[in-house]
């Protein structure tokens, strides 16, 4: 009679397989090594303080930003001076270098949560092996019960007393469940190291992010310091000097305003709702990350627009923040147009702007903008950082104004006063943004 081997056995084997054949080989192969390779020089508890510290400081950082935005928001209510758009262009330099240190602590804080996670991941790494050990010796242990012996009779029939066999018979059990339990820990391991590398993964592309931003600020902090200098050279430091540009300028902006409005209330009329997604919350994201509570101007006749434009008619919506706060893709979609119409006429339009064309045939216009960071020709994801808030163009203060074209009714032409400028029948934005 053939020898068949014991249930347990089978069951033991057939764990052991499902076990190795779904494991990915990343938890015992060469990127295990990777990922542990950079180990820390601190340890735990040194690490652990520094991110702490780290923390303390961006707590403490937190109210020191808020009071600049406090006096930047005031100074927008005074009379416009010379002095007045000196001391802004200096609050807006002192509120960027808190930015850039919060971004700096964000990204050394980051950078030793990752190293901590190296840690962990090493841990991982090693229970991992040595778990992987345990179940080969039980599963070789098994083997040669299995080899030494058939059937339970036949195990029983070799020992002198019942009560051997049953040992022999209890300890393959035993074995059994030693072995189910070890493949059940290795799997917890397992997931446990996926998790620590998504972690890590967020952290570095969060480290990412925050360096970016600082490096973009650094840049706006320079032409900051230009405008200020050049200011003061243009009015020699005058009051006079800079009244007279101020009503030269009102001048040319609504003159602007009359060309560029005459022709979006034809284009408006152009618009085919047929063609456009269904007004409804989400279709667009929010192009900061900032909550309904920061929009400073709504989309149409606003109470704003009746009294500073001679068309009475806002395009778009107005989002304040803090200058250099990073501007967002609304949608998945391609950069049609990059532009600066301050080099056109100095604060008179959109300043620095961008343009992007969306699948869904919606185009979004991102205007007064501090620095750009995508090209014309670029592909983008939605809440991808495309640009920085700033107060570029025709801006009483940093914010971000955002429009909504049908892109049927979208283009770019030129105009009497202002150089190229994106045109198009506008639609009111808070119908597609996200709640």
């Amino acid at each position: 009679m053939p020898r068949t081997r014991p249930t347990f056995t089978l069951i033991a084997i057939a764990c052991a397989i499902v076990l190795f054949g779904t494991l990915p080989p990343r938890v015992f192969g060469e990127e295990t090594a990777d990922n542990t390779a950079a180990t820390s020089t601190l340890t735990r508890e040194d690490l652990e303080q520094q991110i702490q510290s780290r923390a303390n400081e961006l707590q403490e950082l937190q109210p020191k930003l808020e009071a600049a935005q406090k006096e930047l928001r005031e100074t927008r209510a005074e009379k416009t001076t010379l002095q007045r758009a000196v001391n802004t262009i200096q609050s807006n330099i002192n509120q960027l270098n808190l930015s850039i240190r919060a971004d700096q602590l964000t990204v050394e804080k980051l950078k030793l949560e990752i190293e901590s996670l190296n840690y962990d991941i090493g841990d991982i790494a090693s229970s991992t092996s040595s778990k992987t050990e345990a179940i080969g010796q039980v599963l070789n242990e098994i083997r040669r019960a299995d080899e030494a012996g058939a059937g339970l009779l036949a195990m029983f029939l070799r020992h002198r007393s019942l009560a051997d066999g049953v040992l022999e018979a209890q300890t393959l059990t035993n074995l059994q469940q030693q072995l189910t339990l070890d493949i059940a820990n290795l799997r917890a391991l397992h997931e446990t190291y996926d998790a620590k590398l998504v972690q890590a993964s967020e952290k570095r592309s969060n480290a990412l992010y925050h360096q970016n931003n600082l490096q973009n600020k650094k840049l706006i902090v320079q032409d900051q310091k230009e405008e200020q200098e050049s200011l003061l050279k243009e009015t020699r430091n005058r009051e006079s000097i800079y009244q007279k540009q101020l009503a030269e300028l009102e001048a040319l902006r609504q003159r602007i305003d009359d060309e560029v409005e005459a022709l979006s209330a034809v284009l408006r009329t152009k618009i085919d709702p047929a063609t456009l997604p269904a007004v409804m919350p989400g279709v667009l994201a929010f192009p900061v990350n900032l909550g309904r509570e920061f929009l400073t101007q709504g989309y149409g006749h606003t109470d704003f627009a009746k009294v500073t434009y001679r068309s009475k008619w806002h395009n778009g919506i107005d989002i304040g923040g803090p200058l250099g706060t990073p501007i967002l893709a609304a949608e998945d979609g391609e950069v049609v147009a990059v532009g600066n119409q301050d080099r056109y006429c100095p604060k008179a339009a959109y300043g620095k702007f961008i343009v992007v064309k969306h699948p869904n045939n919606l185009v979004t216009l991102y205007a007064h903008l501090s620095r750009q960071a995508v090209a014309k020709g670029d592909s983008v994801t939605r809440g991808q950082v495309i640009g920085y808030m700033g107060k570029t163009g025709w801006a009483t203060g940093s914010h971000v104004h955002f429009t909504v074209f049908a892109a049927p009714t979208y283009y770019v032409g030129l105009t009497k006063s202002c150089g190229p400028m994106p045109y198009g029948g506008d639609l009111n934005p808070l119908g597609y943004l996200s709640q």
